[in-house]
């Protein structure tokens, strides 16, 4: 097996997040030579996070100028670890961070890369990724003989690597961060009680356009809507997602939830979000909305509808009930 460089990030408080931690369990599998490299303003405590992955070499870049995500000071230092290293194989976790970064430095260093892997594995005696395409309905094998090959891997998809921790020694790579135009001054985001996008949350709820409609008493009730939704992902600490139909409602002029965006939208833009547990409340299981769901652990769904999509297959549990009814009494337990 060829020689594997595991390429991570710390995060501010100097640790590897779960992605990173699943990155290195998937590139240790494969067998080969490992190397570890890390980039960030300060790289000891990561290192003896993942003292005892047995890499061969722990390589780092670090300085404050590269404690923030910019392209210039990323691409420069994936670059320099990947010559240092000679790794034949580069794998790592589809950030943001890297997702911007590690396709140029691919055209840097002569090799080619692959976004969005779901797993790799030796086939044939050969590395090998496993990757979903047309909006994760078709799913590929794909190989590569050009050197070095650099593999994003998506989070979620393997188990994350939880091998003892130790004093990891540490080879320091020296890179020139240079002129950018970039400044970092901070980051905003909003407060932790109004998030609703959780990726690591056990839960994905999800809220479809039944939500703004008129309900029995022949009225629409989205006021409520919103506050039984809100109240809920704050006790639950779930994670929010919508059908398609409901972040377009804004478009069409009609009522809709204020904190719903398209940044919560599953299955359409080939988001496929991967959480232990799913509940589909006032949807219809749109086929790229159920396509969305294929990677949930256990889905279970809230319809009047019994014979609604999600009724026919597409949910392990149905609960033919009113969402607005089943949401009080559940939000009044959680708050019990």
């Amino acid at each position: 097996m060829e020689s594997i460089l595991l390429l991570a990030h710390t995060e501010s408080d100097g640790s590897l997040a779960r992605p990173a931690l699943e990155a290195l369990a998937a590139a240790a599998s494969l067998g080969g030579e490992l190397h570890i490299g890390l980039v960030g303003a300060q790289v000891q405590a990561a290192a003896d996070r993942v003292a005892g992955a047995g890499a061969e070499r722990i390589l780092a870049v670090t300085g404050e100028a590269f404690a923030q995500p910019r392209y210039a000071t990323d691409a420069a230092a994936a670059e320099a670890l990947c010559r240092a290293s000679g790794a034949a194989m580069v794998i790592a976790p589809t950030t943001s961070r890297w997702s911007r970064a590690l396709p140029g430095v691919a055209f840097r260093v002569g090799g080619r890369v692959d976004t969005h892997a779901t797993s790799l594995a030796i086939h044939n005696s050969v590395p090998a990724v496993t990757r979903w395409f047309y909006r994760q309905r078709m799913e590929a094998v794909l190989t590569r003989s050009q050197r070095p090959w650099i593999v994003l891997l998506d989070a979620g998809c393997v188990p994350a690597w939880s091998g003892a921790s130790g004093h990891a020694s540490i080879e320091s790579v020296d890179v020139a961060a240079g002129e950018t135009r970039t400044t970092v001054t901070g980051t905003r985001s909003p407060d932790a009680g109004q998030q609703t996008i959780r990726p690591d949350a056990k839960l994905l709820f999800v809220a479809g356009a039944g939500w703004t409609k008129k309900q029995g008493d022949g009225a629409t009730h989205t006021a409520e809507a919103e506050k039984l939704i809100l109240d809920f992902l704050r006790a639950s600490q779930a994670s929010l997602g919508g059908s398609k139909s409901l972040v377009d409602l804004s478009g069409e002029g009609e009522a809709v939830l204020r904190f719903m965006t398209h940044m919560n939208q599953i299955g359409q833009t080939g988001a496929t979000p991967r959480h232990d547990k799913g509940l589909s409340t006032c949807c219809h299981g749109e086929e790229p909305h159920a396509v969305g769901w294929r990677f949930i652990g256990e889905r279970r769904a809230i319809n009047l509808d019994a014979n609604c999509g999600w009724a026919r297959g597409k949910a392990d549990v149905v609960y033919v009930a009113d969402a607005f009814e089943v949401m009080r009494q559940v939000n009044a337990l959680l708050a019990g």
